[in-house]
Parts: C-alpha cells; sequence; structure tokens
C-alpha cells in the first residue's frame, strides 16, 4: 500500500476525468481504496426511501469517492504542486514542491 499524500481538510483540484478543473475541500480519504470524498465534485442522484428521520424521501444529492490520482494539492499561492516530505526539528513534515513551503 502507497503512502496517500492528500489528507482531510487539503484544497484540492481535480486533474482529470469529468470534473477536470473543479476544486474542493477533502472531507474524507478512504485509504483502502486509494480515493477521496471532495466537496462539491463527483455529484450523484441517490434515492433515499422514506423513513422516521426524512418522512418525504426523494432524491438526494451527495458527493462519491474520486481516485486519489486524480487529484492535486493547491497550495497557499493557488496553484497546483505535488507534495514531498522531509524533517524539520525532528518533525515529519509535507512540503509543496513547487514553492518549498510547508503545508
Amino acid at each position: 500500500m502507497t503512502k496517500l499524500k492528500i489528507k482531510s481538510g487539503d484544497t484540492v483540484r481535480v486533474i482529470a476525468g469529468d470534473h477536470k478543473g473543479k476544486e474542493g475541500k477533502v472531507q474524507k480519504v478512504l485509504i483502502e481504496k486509494n480515493k477521496a470524498i471532495v466537496e462539491g465534485v463527483n455529484m450523484i442522484s441517490k434515492h433515499e426511501k422514506p423513513s422516521a428521520s426524512n418522512p418525504q424521501g426523494g432524491i438526494k444529492e451527495k458527493e462519491a469517492p474520486i481516485h486519489i490520482s486524480n487529484l492535486s494539492l493547491i497550495d497557499k499561492n493557488g496553484e497546483t504542486t505535488r507534495v514531498g516530505y522531509r524533517e524539520e526539528d525532528g518533525k515529519k513534515v509535507r512540503f509543496s514542491k513547487k514553492s518549498n513551503e510547508v503545508i
């Protein structure tokens, strides 16, 4: 299993697929599937059956997972960048390979 360099809370841009160019914040990372759920990207329509908590039921919009390889991290300058790891003051930190700044 590879180390995933995108974490929950990161702002990412989709770089491939149907949703190319869209941006959003990572809500959840599914490590075992190498996928992430990004806010407002890859929306699907899901039918919900009426229940006690939702008596109306109906069709709901929700985010579907998107593969990590189709996402690129956005740094502080608003540009997409790759992520690297280095040691600073005895701690392992992530840094932007484009601007060389700690993320």
